[in-house]
């Protein structure tokens, strides 16, 4: 971040490098890797600074800065980034620094004797100074690769040390000379020296040879000592490394062309979680919902081994058993579930308003009122208020949510939103939060518009399904031949018996948004690989982008979130495999989803019939 800490042209020397003290400057500190040496360099820049040592201030500060860059070792191009970006500004990177800053830089270098600054700064002179100079580069390596091996350096930043170290000798090529074999044959040695008291070193170790293709010829050695880690740690009860080495194990045996040894391995990775399921339930404060989301990664672990070899195991048995244990959690985890209460909503005003829209009022008059006693969900205004909720919630974006059916089956995943300033109109997270605030919605809908209104209309009207099966035959939305499901879904639910009225219309929904898709000259159908053409399902179609132009995105949006989503309702799903019980069909998904369809009708039928009127008065008009 640009701060006045020196006057631009000051120019330094190797002379004030010797005389700011640099060597006591990082003496006093403990050490934890760039980030304390930063911290220090900076510290005694500011003093040297108030000093009135202006030279041996910048020196000092130019430390720091080498210091501050976060090394991201992958990147040939831009292997420093910087530590902080805040608001428009950010810490120093390499292209701030000037030609005499850099010359600074390899004047010094051949002076410093501690490792991590010297792989430092002369990291930055091969990377900045024209032309190259492949010296700075071999010194760079060569103090990179001094860095110790160990689990507590490791975390400090070696890590990252020792790949640059290996992406430079990689670089250069033969121009490095032996150097790459000779830290092929450092990491192999501490490797073979790790114990389980180094914690994840040697899983570290193996995962970088195994990144920059190192250890080939010793792989089966390699995968036989994380084998042997991963059978101490699952012996003193550590199943997370216990997993974690299992896992190496298995890619280095695939390494080693030992496919069977790796398949062992992998089944292993999945009977650790299944330990670690057992361990929750028997626990202390035991979790079926944690228990039931283990059981069900080693599932997904078992289905990832090669049937050949799944066989071998009995796999397929395993997994229907360990199937048959998510389940049982699954169901137990419903009771674990507290309920969380807001304060309530007073819609007295809301319910009074919406008898007194239908009533008094002639049949078509209210049917007109009762479909239209509310606007319908509007999609950019749901997307507005989902997106000012994450951005303002900090658990929201950290953590993702998990969906459970009522038999305590995951139906869905809800993800985290992240830290990213903007949100992705495509973003899952985004749109988990959309249908969940659009049930909400519906929810006040329901019960402050819809039900209440419901009630005047069947108190003052007298309506049979012969009326309804004739509104449908005259709504251009209602598809040829479907007149009389049509009516009868919106009689029974006109009658309240919702358990028919979702049986008739969910399915003829889709019809109808296939049908419409098809009129518009969109492909509704796909083949399979025996050459069979098979009508795609209502998810499907929503998912078209042409779904929009043809029903907008009002319309589109809430067919999607009140049919098609697992997040939701899931109604067409839940109707078609038979999910749903008695008291489900009742529930206020059931009810908005039966005015839905009969606003959809109505309201054709009333645009249409109104076309028509029109029309014959333009008629008698010109005859007159």
């Amino acid at each position: 971040m640009s701060d006045q800490r020196y006057s631009a042209d000051l120019i330094v020397t190797a002379q004030d490098f010797t005389e700011c003290n640099w060597k006591s400057t990082l003496a006093n500190e403990e050490r934890e890797g760039y980030s304390s040496m930063w911290q220090a360099f900076s510290s005694a820049a500011r003093k040297a600074s108030e000093d009135d040592r202006s030279s041996q201030g910048k020196a000092l500060w130019l430390l720091a800065d080498a210091c501050s860059m976060m090394l991201s070792p992958k990147s040939l191009n831009e292997p420093f980034k910087p530590f902080m970006v805040m608001e428009g500004r950010r810490s120093v990177i390499p292209d701030d620094l000037s030609e005499s800053d850099i010359a600074f830089y390899a004047e010094i270098v051949d002076a410093i004797d501690d490792v991590w600054l010297k792989a430092r700064v002369a990291d930055l002179v091969w990377l900045k100074q024209r032309p190259r100079d492949v010296r700075f580069a071999l010194a760079a390596i060569d103090a990179y690769r001094l860095i110790p091996l160990d689990a507590e350096t490791w975390i400090c930043g070696g890590h990252e040390c020792w790949e640059r170290a290996i992406s430079l000798a990689r670089m250069l090529k033969a121009g490095a000379g032996a150097r790459l074999d000779e830290m092929e044959a450092a990491i192999l040695d501490a490797f073979n020296t790790a114990t389980k008291g180094s914690g994840f070193l040697a899983l570290w170790l193996a995962d970088l040879m195994d990144t920059y293709g190192l250890g080939r010829t010793h792989a089966t050695t390699i995968a036989q000592k994380l084998n042997a880690m991963a059978v101490e740690f699952e012996e003193a009860g550590d199943l997370h490394r216990s997993r974690e080495f299992f896992g190496a194990a298995s890619r280095w045996f695939i390494r080693a062309g030992d496919e069977a040894k790796s398949a062992e391995m992998t089944i292993a990775v999945a009977e650790g979680w299944v330990k670690e399921a057992v361990a929750r339930i028997s626990s202390e404060q035991p979790s079926h919902m944690v228990a039931a989301s283990f059981y069900e990664k080693a599932i997904q672990i078992y289905r990832s081994i090669p049937r050949s070899l799944r066989a071998m195991h009995r796999g397929d048995e395993r997994i229907a058993e360990l199937h048959r244990h998510m389940s049982d959690a699954g169901e137990k985890s419903l009771d674990e579930l507290g309920e969380v209460k807001t304060p309530g909503i007073d819609i007295t005003e809301l319910v009074e308003n919406a008898r007194k829209s239908v009533s008094g009022k002639s049949v078509r008059d209210a049917l007109f009122s009762f479909a239209n006693i509310y606007q319908g969900a509007r999609v950019d205004q749901i997307r507005t208020a989902a997106e000012k909720i994450l951005q303002q919630s900090f658990f929201r974006r950290l953590f993702g949510s998990t969906h459970l059916s009522r038999n305590g089956r995951v139906i869905a995943k809800q993800p985290a939103a992240g830290f990213e300033n903007t949100l992705n109109s495509d973003d899952p997270a985004l749109w988990a939060q959309m249908v969940h605030d659009y049930q909400i919605l519906i929810n006040i809908v329901v019960r402050g518009d819809i039900w209440p209104a419901h009630e005047v209309l069947l108190q003052e009207h007298r309506l049979r399904e012969e009326d309804f099966i004739g509104l449908a035959s005259q709504s251009p939305i209602v598809p040829p031949g479907r007149e009389r499901l049509f009516g009868k879904a919106l009689y029974a639910g006109f009658d309240r018996d919702f358990t028919v009225s979702m049986h008739l219309l969910a399915p003829q929904i889709e019809h109808m948004v296939r049908f419409h898709l098809k009129n518009a000259g969109v492909k509704t159908t796909n083949l399979d690989i025996e050459g069979i053409e098979n009508e795609n399902g209502l998810s499907t179609l929503m998912g078209l982008p042409e779904a929009e132009k043809v029903f907008g995105k009002d319309l589109s949006f809430e067919i999607k979130a009140m049919f098609c989503d697992a997040l939701g309702p899931n109604l067409r799903n839940e109707v078609a495999h038979g999910l749903l019980d008695d008291d489900s069909f009742q529930s206020v998904h059931s009810i908005y989803a039966w005015w839905m369809g009969l606003r959809l009708v109505f309201n054709t039928f009333w645009s249409a019939a109104r076309k028509v009127e029109n029309d014959r008065g333009m008629e008698e008009e010109n005859d007159e």
